[in-house]
């Protein structure tokens, strides 16, 4: 089932059927990325200099999941007659391709970097024409509007968003990218005005059908991008309104099959690439039209399905990421669903404007016990701009996850230098019932007056964790030898040495010491290699020359 998270109010008739005319679509995976012509040495070939500039800041390491797929692999499958390439993960070494026949399994098989094929959408000869995505319309609280953002001024308070408003922090300089299902008149509805004035639509990407008309797709993401970057004076303020963003479609409404999981991926992917800070995504899945592919709820166990591993990683990458809960929790389903189960994810629930929780948010925890949601936010009777370019009031985790994203782009941009995974910790040690964690609200509604107070005055002990390695000598003999000036954590050392073309050659363990050397490279041919440091968390790259 389609978890499209918001709240139907009305339902149009049937539709006449439709007839359409497409191809089976397929997930083809890899087995390795060996005589790849990319190289960990050279990043900047396959990511920006502002993703660079996130991991640097974050002393995140380039490794061999950042390497794209090998384009000899993808031409091999795309030179089968009848197959044509849609999109590649380099995240999860593979690419999703249609086909005209099956006959294209029998013979892609055959190749022996192919490590699995699986069908991802049947080809279909009908679809119903169900408007599943109507209008919806949420009942408006009877209270006192005191300020000139309008109703959506509770959005902010519920969680004291005006304290990092006040101090003025917007979002700016911050890059969020939403993927969903379509962006309807974004470039045309007053709402969004003061983004194309100020250059904060920064592009467009259709990972659906890139020869649709991009602004004249589904309506959903056009309130989801309202909720952060909406601005109609007296009427309408985003959490966020002052940051920058790219729109990327990956929901196909007219059916729900595990290509859009693999959609999803590819969405993330680009927006690393692009170097954006923070990932919202109202989306989730459960489900499907055909019921083979069909989610179990021990498959929410953070690591099980395709998009949740994908989202994982997309946090590994110094994003925020964060993800509607679900609209579940009064249905049979009644959990969370992919990618909110994910361990680095912020999955969101939804509360009113008493903070009570939203009869239909999705419940935790997830499969394997982490806390599900993480946090909650305004997501029943949200204020938002709606399909017809009207403000209005719509329901669903849908809206209460960009209303978080929004805010924690303001609190990010207090201090850049803080990392993904400090700033999702303060939000969730901030938040109401943060030390009583549930299954409905999760840590609760944060308090963002507290959250900026802990994020501009990190202690001195939590700075220090950027430790400085060093390694010498360089170019390398027999042994090397690793320092570190202030190694305080009492967790095992991870060392690993890569060739340039990403393949892992060695690793070791070492224990907690600020001094450790690494002997038996005599081995090792002449060329460049890749050490990589992991220390509690902290990663370091160099890049080491054997000469003799």
């Amino acid at each position: 089932m389609r978890t499209y998270f918001f709240i139907l109010f009305s339902v149009l008739p049937i539709l006449f059927p439709v007839l359409v005319k497409s191809q089976a679509c397929y997930w083809v995976s890899f087995t390795d990325k060996n005589n790849t012509p990319y190289s960990l040495a050279e990043p900047e070939v396959y990511l920006s200099e502002r993703a660079l500039q996130r991991r640097q800041r974050q002393h995140i390491a380039i490794d061999s999941l950042d390497l794209p797929v090998n384009p000899s692999y993808s031409a091999a499958i795309t030179g089968i007659s009848g197959v044509k390439f849609l999109h590649a993960s380099k995240w999860l070494n593979g690419i999703t391709v249609t086909a005209t026949s099956d006959s294209m399994l029998m013979t892609a098989k055959q190749f022996p970097f192919v490590k699995d094929i699986q069908l991802t959408k049947p080809a279909i000869g009908v679809k119903s024409g169900i408007n599943k995505w109507v209008n919806q319309s949420g009942k408006p609280l009877m209270q006192s509007i005191t300020s000139n953002n309008g109703p959506s001024v509770y959005q902010t308070t519920i969680m004291n968003g005006q304290y990092i408003h006040n101090q003025g922090f917007w979002g700016e300089g911050m890059q969020i990218a939403i993927l969903d299902a379509g962006f309807f008149n974004v470039d045309t509805y007053p709402a969004f005005d003061s983004l194309w004035a100020n250059n904060q639509i920064l592009g467009t990407r259709d990972f659906v059908n890139p020869d649709d008309d991009f602004f004249k797709t589904n309506y959903h993401g056009m309130s989801v991008l309202s909720c952060i970057g909406g601005n109609i004076p007296g009427q309408l303020l985003g959490t966020g309104p002052k940051a920058s963003f790219w729109l990327l479609r990956s929901e196909d409404v007219a059916t729900e099959y595990l290509i859009e999981e693999d959609n999803w991926i590819a969405a993330a992917e680009f927006a690393d690439s692009v170097g954006c800070d923070i990932i919202n995504s109202s989306l989730g899945y459960s489900t499907f039209d055909a019921p083979a592919m069909n989610h179990k709820y021990t498959d929410m166990d953070g690591k099980t399905t395709r998009v949740t591993r994908g989202a994982n990683i997309a946090a590994s990458r110094g994003m925020l990421v964060f993800v509607s809960a679900g609209n579940e929790g009064n249905k049979p389903w009644k959990y969370i669903t992919a990618p909110a189960d994910g361990d680095n994810v912020i999955a969101v629930g939804a509360v009113n404007r008493d903070s009570l929780p939203a009869p239909f948010t999705s419940l935790g925890p997830a499969a394997d016990g982490d806390i599900k949601p993480n946090v909650t936010a305004l997501g029943w009777n949200t204020y938002l701009e709606k399909r017809n370019g009207e403000t209005g009031y719509s329901s669903g985790t849908s809206f209460s996850s960009p209303v978080m994203a929004g805010m924690a782009a303001c609190l990010w941009q207090a201090n850049t230098g803080a990392k993904a995974e400090t700033v999702k910790n303060i939000i969730e040690l901030t938040a109401s019932q943060s030390m009583q964690p549930d299954s409905r609200m999760g840590y609760g509604i944060p308090n963002m007056q507290k959250a900026f107070l802990h994020i501009i005055n990190l202690s001195e002990k939590q700075k220090k964790l950027t430790n400085k390695w060093n390694v010498f000598p360089n170019p390398i003999g027999e042994a090397i030898f690793l320092t570190c000036n202030s190694c305080v954590s009492q967790k095992n050392i991870q060392i690993e040495l890569y060739s340039i073309d990403g393949r892992l050659l060695r690793n070791w363990i070492k224990p907690p010491t600020n001094r450790t050397e690494i002997r038996g490279l005599q081995s090792l041919p002449r060329g460049i290699f890749l050490l990589k440091i992991n220390h509690s968390g902290h990663v370091e790259t160099f890049k080491l020359n054997k000469v003799r």
